[in-house]
């Protein structure tokens, strides 16, 4: 850890004179490592871990939109095949912060709630800013339902979060430094009647607590005429579960960019991630360091980005030191007005951590196996712009070749548990993806979004828990400042399991979740919210063996001061 800690310090001072980067595109956690010529199953990984924020490094000036200028954002994800668990409160629209007119703005604000499944919301944000040049935050949040979808208590989970934030601004600099805990409680209650009623049976063996500990700080540019623009992030997460498994994870992120001319500009991106995983007997060391120097040529009628991305993976169990260099190429050319073409490929080596995988499952068995996922090449293509009158679009396809393509079964023999099945051959993935925005000033926004997923395989018999199709459509609404509405709709299809202790494969039925939330403002500093979720009363399967809460609703007010 000592030695691979220097490696990283030396890494990130070597990238500060490399000149500048570009972000890279998010995508979706993969797993590491060629496993073997067969399927393997992953025991427990959980991934709680938020990719670190990226900055857009283009030093290009831009006039700041006014509210009428304002366009919907799009922000697509080279392979978005996660669809997490399902909340105890589906999310919708963040509300607006906007305030009634005349009504002094207000910081600060405590909110409690209640409904359903003996439900209870309790939030609280406190933020001190008129110190100079230092602000000051803190939050705290705790979700919980007493009884769940299937035998009361025994469906019970609970969510609670800390959160201490603190922002240091000079003209040329912004420092920053977040302390965070998250403690996820949940039960694994996809047993069977037989099990339940059985004389041994304790709800406390299927009791689950994931305690999540993370700090971070950094640093970044503040001046926007500065021709050389950067951001450094440094923090460590610490995650245990009930059990014995726990990972340590310290991660490291440089971005930088350098305008040569005004059209050429040099960008770094630097990435290094020590991580310690334990559970039970098994001890295993996963390092990943990344460098991934561009250039980026601009002009009105098109833009070009070309560079390369070294990754180099270790990990101590497997025995694995491989160091690879994958492509980097991206044109966009805008023909006309607002409309853009973009063409390029790339690939790169995707980290799975226990934290990653609990992320898109939290119904993981112990001692599952973490490898990561190479993204060996990606072809993509497509469109997007503004077509007036409010309206946006894009449109994207994907061709990837993947190694050690990750997929979410039922263990065996005990099937309320899940372990992760590696395609340990070259996987490919068609990725077909559309979105469509209207944006009525601040009134009214809506987005509707579908991503179609085909799945070639060679090893493993599905994609297991993996959709075929995956659409969501968020809608907000604003009414004189004072009445905020919004709504969701999502639909997952195409999902399916094995029992590999029965050998019957399920077609999990499609998932249609919609939800709606009304803030209202009854004075100045309070509002009161109600939220209906899964409206359709749908107790749908996300993974096999869990249904979700059906029709649930959630109530409240809200203080500001």
């Amino acid at each position: 850890m000592s030695i691979r800690s220097i490696f990283t310090l030396s890494l990130l001072s070597l990238s500060a004179t490399l000149l500048a980067q570009q972000q890279p595109r998010p995508t979706r956690p993969a797993k590491e490592g060629e496993v073997d010529n067969q399927e393997i199953t992953v025991e427990k990984s959980r991934k709680i871990e938020l990719p670190p924020a990226n900055r857009l490094f283009n030093k290009i000036p831009s006039l700041k939109p006014s509210a009428e200028q304002r366009k919907l954002t799009y922000e697509f994800e080279d392979r978005k095949l996660t669809v997490g668990d399902p909340r105890i409160t589906p999310g919708v629209l963040a509300p607006t912060a906007t305030q009634p007119d005349e009504t002094p703005s207000y910081n600060n604000y405590v909110k409690v709630g209640a409904g359903n499944y003996s439900s209870f919301l309790g939030e609280g944000f406190v933020g001190i800013t008129n110190l100079s040049n230092l602000a000051l935050e803190g939050s705290a949040r705790h979700l919980s339902s007493g009884i769940g979808p299937v035998d009361g208590k025994n469906s019970a989970q609970s969510d609670t979060r800390l959160r201490l934030t603190g922002k240091y601004l000079t003209d040329a600099f912004k420092f920053q430094a977040d302390l965070g805990f998250d403690r996820n409680a949940y039960y694994f209650y996809g047993y069977s009647r037989q099990f339940a009623e059985s004389p041994g049976f304790d709800r406390e063996q299927i009791r689950q607590r994931l305690n999540t500990v993370n700090f971070r700080v950094g640093i970044e540019n503040a001046k926007s005429e500065s021709a050389i623009d950067y951001s450094l992030r440094t923090g460590i997460t610490s995650l245990r579960d009930l059990y014995n498994a726990s990972e340590t994870d310290w991660g490291t992120n440089f971005n930088a960019s350098l305008g040569i001319s005004d059209n050429v500009f040099a960008l770094v991106a630097a990435d290094a991630y020590v991580t310690q995983r334990s559970d039970g007997s098994i001890v295993d060391n996963r390092n990943l360091f990344r460098v991934k120097p561009t250039f980026k040529y601009t002009s009105p009628l098109f833009t070009i980005t070309a560079g390369i991305n070294a990754v180099n993976q270790t990990d101590q169990r497997q025995g694995i030191n491989d160091t690879r260099a994958f492509p980097v190429v991206d044109v966009d050319v805008v023909p006309v007005g607002n409309i853009h073409f973009f063409a390029g490929v790339d690939g790169d080596i995707n980290r799975n951590t226990l934290r990653s995988l609990l992320s898109e499952n939290k119904w993981l068995a112990p001692q599952v196996l973490l490898a990561n996922t190479v993204k060996s090449l990606d072809i993509y293509g497509g469109s997007k712009g503004n077509l007036g009158g409010g309206f946006s679009y894009e449109a994207k396809v994907s061709y990837a070749s993947y190694r050690n393509f990750s997929t979410f079964n039922n263990s065996f023999p005990d099937t309320t548990k899940f372990f992760v099945l590696y395609d340990g051959g070259v996987s490919k993935v068609l990725t077909i993806s559309g979105q469509l925005g209207y944006n009525q000033k601040d009134k009214f926004r809506s987005t509707l979004k579908g991503d179609f997923f085909r799945y070639g395989l060679d090893r493993l018999e599905e994609a297991w828990g993996r959709p075929r199709f995956a659409g969501t459509w968020t809608n907000s609404y604003t009414l004189n400042k004072k009445l905020f509405i919004t709504a969701d709709l999502y639909f997952y299809e195409g999902m399916q399991n094995k029992n590999f202790v029965s050998n019957v494969t399920y077609t999990l039925k499609p998932i249609y979740d919609a939800n709606i939330k009304i803030d209202y403002f009854l004075g100045k500093q309070v509002s009161a919210f109600v939220s209906l979720n899964n409206i359709f009363g749908q107790n749908y399967q996300r993974y096999l063996y869990y249904q979700v809460q059906g029709l649930n609703f959630l109530g409240g007010i809200s203080y500001s001061f």
